[in-house]
Order: structure tokens, then C-alpha cells, then sequence
């Protein structure tokens, strides 16, 4: 069972993370998405308060959302439900609609749509981030606390607009990547392109246009279907959460009516 944080009421929203983050990513929106529906925010197996995956059990995508089936079982959600997601939760997102798992998903910067593979860049980013957060997290905090300096260190890993981010998050931030007991493990298995084959459930898929994780080169269509609703945000970054809480808030509640 995952660990999860489940607030407001209507009905259930299911709202999955990026890699090396917890459900605290969506702090800046639950308020928005709370007031009119129930949302469960989970930690994703291997990160947040949630074990990783039992031994010998790869954190693929595939068996990730496995474990996500166990758990809204587990919550007594039987049927399909509204899922979103980003980045690591957005591939997620797409896989469970691909198994029927989704009602309506919103994918926001999903990683797994490139054309041949993800960009090399990628994995120096997340592992410089890494090794800062695990060997040096009182020098990263203290240049967290400036808004303008939070601005500089995490407008490439997250979003251009991060002065916004409260510095109680940022330092939650830290810590969580700190703590990832599957970061690099998870990495590794969640790095093959997605497949949409077969989804006949409504998508929305969104990207910034200053998403510096997953540029355009990894934002191909690679078999989603043609209903997809493809859109393109001015100022958002890989994780624009608390850039806009406002504008990916309404983002979701429109891909999931």
C-alpha cells in the first residue's frame, strides 16, 4: 500500500509524481483541485514515505502501476479513476490508460515520448542534483532560501518561475531526492519510449515551452492516439506545479471532467 495524502471531496483524482519528488510536488495545486474534487496525491513506490518495490521487482513503468492498481484497490477504488501525472507520474498516467485503470489522464511533461531515446543530458542533470541533495544538503538548502538563487538552481530541473516556490517546499524538496530509495534504480528501468496502443480513454498531454528536461525532441506523438489533446504552455517548465498551481490546476480539472 502507498503512502498518500487525500484531501476534499467528489469525485476521486489521482495525482502521481516526477522521479526523486513526493506527493508534496503538488502542494501549490491541491487547494485549487480540492475544492471541488477528491484528490489523492500518492508517493510513488521507492520515494517519499512509500518502500520501493520488493526485491527482484523492477521499478519499470509496467510494474509501477501495478503497485498503483494495488493501491487504489487498496483505498476502495475499484474502477477506473481520473489519473495525472508528471513526468515519471505522467508516463504512468498513460500506461494506466492503457490498461483501463484511467478514466480521463493528464499528462503533464511525460517522459518516454522521444523518438529514439531520452536526451543524453538528462541523466548528468538529475545526477549532479543527486549527488548535491545526498552530499551537500546544507549548502543546496542555504541556496534555496534566496528566491532569486532558487530561481537560478531550479529553473533547468524544474521551472522557470521557481522564486515562487515556497522555501519550506524547496527544503522538502531537497529531502525527498535526498531519501529516494529507488532513484537511480528507477531511472534506469523508466527510460524505454511509451506506448499509447490501445487507448480509447480521453488524454491530455501538456508541456511547457521551457521545458529544459524534455525538449522537443522528446515530445513525439509515438502512438498515442489521435484523440489525444495535445497543448503547449507558455512559461512552464519540466514541473511547473508552483510556477502556475492556478493554470495547471485548471489544466486538470478541464482533461478531467
Amino acid at each position: 500500500m502507498w503512502h498518500y495524502r487525500d484531501s476534499g471531496s467528489g469525485r476521486p483524482l489521482v495525482l502521481l509524481h516526477g522521479i526523486g519528488m513526493s506527493h508534496a510536488a503538488w502542494n501549490a495545486v491541491m487547494p485549487y483541485l480540492s475544492a471541488t474534487r477528491r484528490v489523492i496525491a500518492f508517493d510513488t513506490a521507492g520515494f517519499g514515505s512509500t518502500p520501493p518495490l520488493p526485491a527482484g521487482t523492477p521499478p519499470t513503468i509496467a510494474n509501477l502501476v501495478d503497485g498503483l492498481a494495488r493501491s487504489l484497490r487498496a483505498i476502495g477504488i475499484d474502477g477506473p479513476v481520473d489519473i495525472s501525472g508528471n513526468s515519471l507520474g505522467g508516463s504512468m498516467a498513460i500506461e494506466a490508460a492503457r490498461r483501463g485503470i484511467a478514466r480521463t489522464v493528464v499528462a503533464i511533461s511525460p517522459a518516454g515520448l522521444w523518438r529514439d531515446h531520452d536526451s543524453f543530458h538528462v541523466k548528468y542533470v538529475f545526477a549532479s542534483l543527486r549527488l548535491m541533495a545526498t552530499r551537500c544538503p546544507g549548502l543546496m538548502k542555504a541556496t534555496l532560501r534566496t528566491p532569486a538563487l532558487r530561481e537560478l538552481a531550479l529553473a533547468v530541473p524544474i521551472s522557470v518561475g521557481s522564486r515562487r516556490m515556497p522555501f519550506g517546499d524547496a527544503i522538502r524538496a531537497v529531502n525527498d531526492l535526498s531519501t529516494s530509495g529507488a532513484f537511480e534504480e528507477t531511472f534506469d528501468h523508466t527510460r524505454a519510449r511509451l506506448s499509447g496502443a490501445g487507448i480509447a480513454v480521453p488524454v491530455t498531454v501538456a508541456f511547457g515551452d521551457h521545458d529544459w528536461i524534455l525538449p522537443r525532441r522528446s515530445q513525439c506523438p509515438n502512438g498515442l492516439p489521435s484523440h489525444t489533446r495535445w497543448i503547449r504552455k507558455r512559461g512552464w517548465g519540466h514541473v511547473p506545479m508552483w510556477a502556475d498551481p492556478a493554470g495547471v490546476s485548471q489544466l486538470i480539472l478541464d482533461g478531467t471532467r
